[in-house]
């Protein structure tokens, strides 16, 4: 089958579902009104609440959001066939992810950008609120490690990559200071400044690892964790202006134009589809997924599809610096859009290699020899990139082959193939790392206002002292994570906690409507639905077939604590996660059942939530 089967229908499907969906959502369902002043004007302290430019900001939101999960999720899914992969992430954005993001970033901007937990503790009770807040920390924590390990193992060893991103900080400091301190505004010329700088560092980053500065870029991973955690660090302390906004917004160009180029070359070239609908591990017993099609393909997708991670950044730095309501639908349900997107161009690429190549590039070797499978072109591959692909699990080296196998395909970029494989491999440890920053921050957010219920000083965002313990403590867990974990150990809570979080999220944006526009609950009721049973489902059998055989195998004593701490969170996240929605379930029907009308809009300009 043609590429384009599956490139023409996506493009169709978005656009009609941001053109009419997203209208209806913000008119009908949210009640988006330019009259009301947002938090960004009223609350202005030039630290975290800054009205900002909407594409600057969806610059920003796009790049916090758009981590590992659209790029790595999709290949893992490739194991069970094209089909439920490509619906998942096509449906699923339009009608849950989509929705998931901008109900959550409109609630927050009503109620002066508050954060998750705080809005479940004002919308539904206390216990909802203490609940969301425990389960909020333990998931983001374990999203950042998650997402930081894909960086420092693409990083490792690799001065192009790790060159060519440590070039974006001090020119994204100078466009901070050039936009929004010496030329006030001038967006137009900054970004041409930001863009051209990026693409000369890719351009130089290629000639770094035959010069004599390659080992000032070239680190171990002990080093590049901490490095990471340096960074996500700083990005935490800094005023948003100066360091996290106009980062993730020129990130935002290189990923946006990297994937812009990918579906062009998947026009030109237009690759086969090797990958059957569905394969013979859909019933379980996959390679690289243990489970089967239900519910693992939709957890392990995850981001490109739906991710509760996007719902810290909707009530976390994104919503502080809205300049118009409206602002909220091509920021919350665009930037998603783009991001389902991405999914299904990295589901592309690597659906365009043959199925043996596939399983042998994300298996072991020696569990990819029991498959019985013999690769068709993978010697050539390797030889043609300059690296021995074989057994590089994870989905990133895989992804990183298609997408060079697409592009060196194109007419005149022939002969290329090693160039463009590094390329993708630095691209997709940029695309994560803007994820980092956004995400140490929204942590260092709850952190703050957790500690402000004891000591009120201290849940002051603007506070230095505090900012500087809450960003320390958040990034010391992570980063210890990253150190001592591994990709086995860490992504399948990933995906677990991330799901979760979206589900609690979306009964949370429920309450808020039912509060509000209760015949317009179904918009989020419906994903709520799936998200629960299919998530809820995989970390049940996570924990029966996964962890707790891993904690209770004595022949694998180093995995035995592992195995313990992940049941142990999972356990404790999936309890948090059901008496939030079951709280939230009881103000549904307290809501519905008091005899009151459903609360009115406020009035223009006024602060009161909807």
């Amino acid at each position: 089958m043609n590429a384009l089967w599956i490139l023409v229908p996506a493009v169709l499907v978005l656009t009609i579902g941001y053109r009419y969906y997203s209208a209806f959502l913000a008119a009908r369902v949210m009640m988006l009104d330019d009259a009301r002043v947002t938090p960004a004007h009223r609350l202005n302290d030039g630290q975290n609440y800054h009205p900002t430019n909407r594409w600057v900001l969806f610059g920003h939101h796009f790049a916090a959001i758009a981590g590992a999960g659209p790029l790595i999720g999709p290949v893992l899914a490739a194991q069970f066939g094209w089909l439920p992969g490509f619906l998942w992430l096509l449906l699923g954005v339009v009608l849950g992810g989509a929705v998931h993001d901008f109900v959550i970033l409109a609630a927050s901007v009503r109620r002066d950008g508050r954060s998750l937990a705080d809005i479940a503790r004002n919308e539904i009770n206390p216990v909802a609120g203490f609940t969301a807040m425990v389960a909020i920390l333990f998931i983001v924590v374990i999203a950042l490690a998650g997402l930081g390990l894909a960086v420092v193992n693409a990083l490792e060893h690799s001065s192009w990559g790790t060159f060519t991103i440590a070039v974006t900080i001090p020119l994204a400091l100078f466009m901070g200071f050039y936009m929004y301190r010496w030329r006030k505004g001038a967006y137009t010329s900054g970004t041409i400044i930001g863009v051209v700088g990026l693409l000369l560092a890719v351009i130089v980053g290629r000639f770094i690892p035959e010069s004599s500065f390659a080992p000032w870029f070239t680190f171990t991973r002990v080093q590049l964790t901490w490095l990471l955690a340096a960074y996500g660090f700083c990005a935490s302390v800094l005023p948003v202006w100066m360091l996290l906004a106009p980062r993730d917004y020129l990130s935002s160009y290189m990923k946006i134009g990297t994937i812009a180029a990918l579906a062009l070359g998947v026009f030109l070239v237009r690759p086969e589809i090797r990958m059957p609908a569905l394969t013979e591990f859909v019933a379980g017993g996959g390679p690289i997924i243990p489970g089967k099609i239900f519910p693992f393909c939709f957890i392990t997708i995850a981001c490109g599809a739906i991710s509760g991670f996007h719902a810290l950044v909707s009530s976390g730095t994104t919503p502080k610096m809205i300049d118009r309501e409206s602002d909220c639908r091509p920021i919350g349900y665009g930037a998603m859009l783009c991001e389902g997107f991405v999914g299904i161009m990295a589901f592309v690429a690597v659906l365009s290699l043959q199925p043996p190549d596939y399983f042998a590039i994300n298996v072991p070797k020696d569990q990819f020899a029991a498959l019985g499978q013999q690769v068709v072109d993978l010697p050539e591959l390797s030889r043609q990139v300059g690296e021995d692909v074989a057994g590089r699990t994870g989905g990133a080296v895989s992804l990183a082959v298609g997408m060079a196998h697409v592009f060196a395909n194109i007419p005149g970029l022939r002969g290329l193939m090693a160039y463009w494989y590094h390329f993708a491999i630095m691209f997709e440890a940029l695309f994560i790392l803007t994820t980092i920053d956004a995400g140490t921050r929204v942590a260092r957010f709850l952190v703050q206002e957790f500690a402000g219920r004891f000591w009120k000083r201290a849940g002051r965002t603007d506070w230095m002292p505090g900012t500087i313990v809450a960003s320390a403590l958040v990034v010391l867990v992570w980063g210890s994570f990253i150190h001592h974990g591994t990709v086995r150990t860490i992504w399948p809570m990933f995906g677990i906690a991330n799901q979760l979080l979206a589900a609690m999220a979306l009964s949370i944006g429920t309450t808020i409507i039912i509060k509000s526009r209760p015949r317009y609950a179904w918009v989020t009721l419906l994903p709520l639905s799936f998200v629960a049973t299919t998530t809820l489902t995989a970390g049940i059998l996570s924990i029966t077939d996964i962890f707790l055989p891993m904690a209770t195998d004595a022949a694998k004593p180093e995995q035995q604590v592992q195995g313990w701490v992940n049941t142990g969170l999972t356990g404790l996240m999936m309890i948090c996660i059901v008496l939030t929605i079951g709280n939230c379930v009881l103000k549904w029907f307290e809501v519905l059942t008091s005899g009151r009308g459903p609360a009115r809009a406020p009035a223009a300009g006024s602060t009161s939530p909807s």
